[in-house]
């Protein structure tokens, strides 16, 4: 009997949907938490400098994840289990973690300094409706109506999100729209978090969590750093040894990235895939609450609008799979 069971039998008791439930609430949180930590630095300079910058964030944060995941999955690391891995799956462990570990992420802090919270929350929701698509198309799922009908309602809802926006400074022009820069930099995001879930269910859905995780926050980590210092410069991360960003960062990294994925993964295993499914679908009304919340950012006419599409669309999904749940 492990030492965890003996200290606290009562974990084992804890239905799987309240672990789903926990990580749904800091997910969702995490954008708004992440914008109010950038605020906090703004108010405490360094030489001129915000020491928890965006990029600050995202690269200690994963240095402060990496001190708890190391020890927590150290024995997942055995030459006799990484022996079992081919070369392919080293190959998709790395493509993953360079989308996951650096470019997801390096994009969506990005949109978050050019545009509002929830743009980039309901932006984000392309992500399902894509996953979907490419899942019944490339691994040959089966969705009924219901999960079709959501799916369309959420990606018009997106849709909207984006293109009602009001005029903004930084803009693309994509023939007769305009998009805001940060509004499309969080649907390439979505894209990227689709390919990435893709190669996870093709490749790779049966590699041990830890060095799953580990490998790639690791290697996502370091593949940002180099990228920041090649795109913005060596001073870019002159503030990175701050204990005032430490300090912030330690309890970002343990809540945020560690604590969501372990009450996550804890929950995915003891529950089924469509209850992860309907938890999940909540993600961006928990960031919606948390942004107004946490930063009183209220949502706007066009926020509305895609949003409560999106609502729709959710509503839609969960009625086609809420059999299986109850199964």
């Amino acid at each position: 009997m492990s030492r965890a069971r003996r200290w606290h039998p009562s974990i084992d008791k804890i239905p799987g949907q309240t672990y789903l439930w926990l990580a749904i609430l800091i997910f969702g949180a995490s954008s708004a938490v992440t914008r109010k930590l950038t605020q906090i630095g703004a108010q405490h300079f360094i030489d001129g400098r915000n020491p928890i910058s965006l990029c600050n964030v995202l690269f200690i944060g994963n240095l402060c994840a990496l001190i708890f995941l190391l020890p927590i999955y150290r024995q997942q690391w055995q030459k006799k289990t990484l022996k079992l891995l081919s070369k392919k799956d080293w190959l998709a462990l790395t493509v993953v973690a360079i989308l996951s570990g650096a470019l997801i992420p390096g994009l969506v802090f990005q949109a978050l300094a050019l545009t509002e919270v929830n743009n980039v929350i309901l932006v984000g929701r392309l992500e399902p409706p894509l996953t979907m698509a490419l899942s019944v198309w490339l691994l040959k799922e089966q969705v009924n109506r219901w999960e079709i009908l959501g799916a369309i309602a959420a990606f018009i809802g997106v849709t909207l999100t984006i293109i009602l926006q009001p005029s903004q400074a930084a803009t693309i022009n994509m023939g007769v729209l305009r998009v805001g820069v940060g509004e499309f930099l969080a649907a390439v995001a979505a894209v990227a978090s689709v390919a990435s879930t893709i190669i996870v269910k093709v490749r790779i859905s049966n590699i041990p969590v830890g060095i799953f995780s580990t490998f790639r926050t690791a290697l996502g980590t370091v593949i940002f750093f180099f990228a920041a210092l090649v795109l913005y410069g060596s001073n870019h991360f002159i503030n990175v040894f701050s204990p005032f960003l430490w300090q912030w960062m330690l309890v970002y990294g343990a809540v945020i990235v560690v604590l969501g994925q372990l009450f996550w993964l804890k929950g995915l295993r003891a529950s089924t895939v469509s209850a992860a499914s309907l938890a999940g679908s909540f993600t961006p009304i928990v960031g919606i609450i948390a942004a107004y919340l946490v930063l009183g950012e209220a949502p706007t006419l066009a926020q509305y609008i895609g949003g409560s599409l999106i609502l729709v669309g959710i509503l839609l999904s969960q009625v086609g799979i809420r059999p299986q749940i109850y199964r």
